[in-house]
C-alpha cells in the first residue's frame, strides 16, 4: 500500500512541487501587503468609513487569500519534502525553520490586524514599515537555501 501511495505521488511530484511553488508566491505577495494595509489603517481616522474599509479590506486578504495559502503550502512543501525524504538535508531543515518563521510573523499579523480592528494600535507605522522587510528577507534565505543547497 505504502509503495503504490509513493509511487503516485512521485508521478505528480512536478504537479505538487508546481502548486507549492504557487501558493508560496500567493502567501509572500499577501505578506508584503498587509502591513502596508496596516500602516494606511493606522493612518485612517478612527471610527472612519475610511477604516472601516480597511478593517474589511484585511480581512478579506487574511481570510482569503493570506491564510489558505499558507496551508496549502505546508501540505504541498511537506508532501514534497515527504516524497524526496527532504528531512534529513541540512538545507531542508534550515528551510524548514524559515518557514515556520515566516508562519508564526504570519499568525503575528493576523493577531496585529484583529487588534487594529478592535481600535488598538499598539505599534508604530515606522515599526510596521520595518516588518514589512522580514517576508522580503526570508524569502531571499529560503530561496538561496533552495536552489544552491549550502548545506
Amino acid at each position: 500500500m505504502t509503495n503504490g501511495l509513493e509511487t503516485a505521488l512521485s508521478m505528480t511530484y512536478a504537479w505538487i512541487k508546481a502548486g507549492h511553488v504557487i501558493f508560496v508566491i500567493f502567501w509572500i505577495a499577501g505578506l508584503f501587503m498587509l502591513p502596508r494595509y496596516y500602516i494606511y489603517h493606522q493612518e485612517s481616522a478612527p471610527g472612519s468609513a475610511e477604516e472601516g474599509r480597511w478593517i474589511d479590506r484585511e480581512r478579506k486578504l487574511r481570510n482569503i487569500i493570506i491564510t489558505p495559502a499558507m496551508i496549502l503550502v505546508w501540505v504541498f512543501g511537506l508532501t514534497l519534502a515527504w516524497i524526496t525524504d527532504a528531512f534529513h538535508q541540512g538545507w531542508f531543515i534550515a528551510k524548514f525553520l524559515m518557514v515556520l518563521g515566516l508562519s508564526g510573523y504570519h499568525g503575528w499579523m493576523v493577531g496585529y490586524g484583529r487588534k487594529l480592528a478592535r481600535g488598538e494600535r499598539p505599534v508604530s507605522g515606522r515599526a510596521l514599515r520595518m516588518m514589512n522587510e522580514i517576508p522580503g528577507l526570508a524569502v531571499v534565505i529560503i530561496v538561496i537555501l533552495v536552489i544552491v543547497r549550502p548545506f
